[in-house]
């Protein structure tokens, strides 16, 4: 299971594509799996998670374009097109965020991991509404699936049938990196401008020494983005909103 996580090694099935497009049923993988055995629990939660999905899609179609917790649905999100358009160019100024956004765009793939931590970013930090980021996914994602990708970006903005305290989703890019990607293997292959910044470095370039950006050659707010927005302000300002509407909808 901690391998399914880690981003710096192929942990995954990426059988999620072949799934959507019936190559493979859920049937046929759970009869194929052994009992036990590492990985075998990650993989089945995955798929009793897509089968979820499906059937909470099926029960209540509105959830294709509203939030289902009803006390979110007048949820305050920003329409900041800038700041969505860097998110999907992979130029937040976050590594580990700007590497899953990269990977989407070259390969129309992203980790599991690193899908939860650039929703957390779009919803959360940028305060972006969901189905911006879920319409995105769907544009690149060769698994994209529309019962899934909703369910997802639902379970990540804090909306959803998951019934976590929004506070307790608000993921920390940095922290986040250092668990599933402590040698920046996967954030420098897909953003290659940080493949000299020293590791300690690394998870938060911009804090790097002016004089040891200019000698790796990577000079932040000219070679890499500065932060898209300050973390602590960004995470007060959601537990604002989110509050705000939870009190809304007492």
């Amino acid at each position: 299971d901690r391998t399914h996580d880690s981003l710096d090694t192929e942990g995954t099935s990426r059988l999620s594509p072949y799934l959507h497009f019936g190559c493979v049923s859920p049937r046929e993988l759970e009869d194929r799996l052994p009992g036990e055995g590492k990985g075998v629990g990650a993989l089945r939660r995955q798929l009793c998670w897509r089968d979820f999905y499906h059937g909470v899609l099926r029960a209540f179609p509105d959830n294709a374009h509203r939030e289902f917790r009803e006390r979110f649905r007048d949820l305050r999100w920003s329409h900041a097109e800038k700041r969505f358009e860097a998110w999907t160019e992979g130029r937040t100024g976050f590594p580990l965020v700007d590497a899953g956004m990269r990977q989407l765009r070259r390969e129309g793939w992203m980790h599991n991991r690193a899908r939860l931590v650039v929703g957390s970013f779009l919803t959360k930090d940028l305060g972006i509404d969901w189905r911006w980021g879920e319409r995105w996914f769907m544009r690149l994602l060769v698994d994209g699936d529309e019962a899934n990708n909703n369910g997802n970006w639902q379970w990540i903005a804090s909306v959803g049938t998951d019934p976590q305290p929004y506070y307790r989703r608000m993921y920390n890019p940095a922290r986040h990196m250092e668990r599933f990607d402590p040698n920046g293997t996967y954030v420098r292959e897909y953003v290659p401008e940080l493949r000299a910044v020293p590791d300690r470095h690394l998870r938060e370039p911009w804090k790097m020494p002016k004089a040891t950006q200019e000698e790796v050659g990577c000079v932040i707010g000219r070679d890499y983005p500065r932060p898209l927005v300050d973390r602590r302000q960004a995470r007060d300002a959601a537990k604002e909103r989110y509050g705000a509407a939870v009190g809304r909808g007492a």
